[in-house]
């Protein structure tokens, strides 16, 4: 299995949800009322979106945009 390193940013957001996003991966994104929620929910979706690139044969681009 390969290993990759994605930029996670995470904010609050007005109603007080931490909101994190993959700026890499496209629509790679969720939330969590705790910041370790939504920490450990964008794992889970870094993953789906992982093996979805996989199943379509697309290249996985993990560098870090600007």
């Amino acid at each position: 299995m390969d290993t990759y390193r994605f930029q996670v940013l995470i904010e609050q957001d007005e109603d007080s949800y931490y909101v994190a996003d993959v700026p890499a991966l496209q629509g790679c994104h969720t939330q969590g009322k705790t910041f370790e929620e939504a920490l450990e929910n964008i794992r889970e979706v870094i993953q789906l979106c992982l093996d979805e690139l996989r199943r379509e044969g697309k290249p996985v681009e993990s560098r870090y945009p600007e």
